[in-house]
């Protein structure tokens, strides 16, 4: 260069692919971890927290400027304080720490059940420094597992209750007649009414079943027509409920093909159920009236054998309420009365009248 010296050309600073490298992994790593639906958290040995994503801001309810370079401590419940001494014990030691189940403390207080995997974390030169802990919400998992031990424990309870009934059946069936054929007939009648009011109960998922269902289906089997009628609100019984008062239905119906109204199709039946508040309490009635045609016979009511058991006896203790029966002059009228907590489903409050009839 005229007048001058010439200048040296600049050093070039050596590529280092292995550092790029490294810093692509790490804004790999850190877009993983930001984008988990888990919350993952990173923190010292003694439990200051490092990192903190955006699932641990939504499931702890704290924000990561919040938490950053707090006790992990803030969002363990006091009385689990102690559980988490002893894991920073165990990392400490190298220990291996199986995924496990706990309870953390959100923000706004609540308790969030949680599963929690907690893996070390080592510097350069392998010593245990931290751990990242990767915590998942499993509050609906355990509320699902919950529902499922309370189902097994009511269908171990159903299980064996009707297997009480079903002797019962047998015993009492077999006491009505000493013909074999009309036995059997009966017992198989008996098993699919009872079978009939389970389905509305598995079709609810065993919760509560509609009144006016029940009756429909066990009325169904004995074709009845236009010769009877229901009506009442639209009501959600508890499954014992719905096992009784479909027995009850279907003995009623039973009779009444036998002597009553079903017997000469002439003649009317209605089955009515209605609420009603005396002071404090909410009762619950349903009725079965049954009037044949002038001319006829009828209808009775059984006095032995299973269905006077039935309409006399269980279905009342069952429910915890009482029975009356008017029987003479071309009338039938069954009357069962009680509390209506023992009847439906806590949820269920008074609803709209539901006009059904038999057609």
């Amino acid at each position: 260069m005229p007048g001058g010296k010439r200048a040296e050309p600049m050093p070039s600073r050596p590529f280092d692919e292995d550092a790029v490298a490294d810093d692509v992994l790490r804004a790999r790593f850190a877009a993983i971890v930001e984008s988990s639906f888990d919350a993952i958290v990173s923190k010292d040995l003694d439990g200051t927290v490092r990192t903190w994503n955006g699932a641990a801001e939504r499931l702890f309810g704290y924000m990561a400027d919040e938490m950053m370079g707090q006790s992990i401590l803030t969002i363990i419940p006091p009385h689990l304080h102690e559980e988490e001494v002893k894991l920073h014990d165990r990392l400490r030691r190298g220990e291996r720490i199986e995924p496990f189940e706990t309870v953390r403390q959100r923000k706004a207080g609540s308790y969030v059940t949680v599963s929690l995997t907690v893996s070390p974390i080592r510097n350069g030169v392998g010593k245990i420094v931290g751990a990242s802990v990767v915590a998942r919400d499993i509050t609906s998992t355990k509320e699902k597992e919950r529902r499922i031990r309370l189902l097994l424990r009511e269908v171990n309870h159903r299980v064996r209750n009707q297997y009480a009934i079903i002797l019962a059946m047998i015993r009492q069936s077999r006491s009505e007649t000493s013909n074999a054929a009309t036995f059997q007939k009966r017992l198989e009648e008996r098993i699919w009414a009872l079978a009939a009011s389970h389905d509305l109960i598995a079709s609810a998922d065993w919760k509560g079943a509609d009144l006016g269902n029940l009756v429909e289906t066990q009325m169904a089997p004995f074709q009845p027509g236009d010769t009877y009628e229901i009506a009442g609100p639209s009501l959600a019984l508890v499954p014992v409920a719905i096992e009784n008062l479909g027995m009850a239905i279907h003995e009623l119906a039973l009779n009444s093909l036998r002597s009553g109204v079903l017997k000469n199709r002439t003649g009317a039946i209605s089955v009515q159920w209605a609420l009603a508040q005396r002071g404090p309490i909410r009762g619950f009635s349903i009725t079965w009236e049954e009037r044949v045609a002038p001319g006829n016979k009828g209808p009775s009511f059984p006095h032995s054998g299973f269905g006077a058991v039935v309409l006399r006896r269980s279905v009342a203790q069952a429910l915890s309420a009482t029975v009356d029966v008017i029987c003479g002059d071309g009338v039938l009228r069954w009357r069962l009365a009680g509390q209506a907590d023992r009847f439906l489903e806590p949820y269920q409050t008074a609803a709209e009248p539901r006009p059904t009839d038999g057609s």
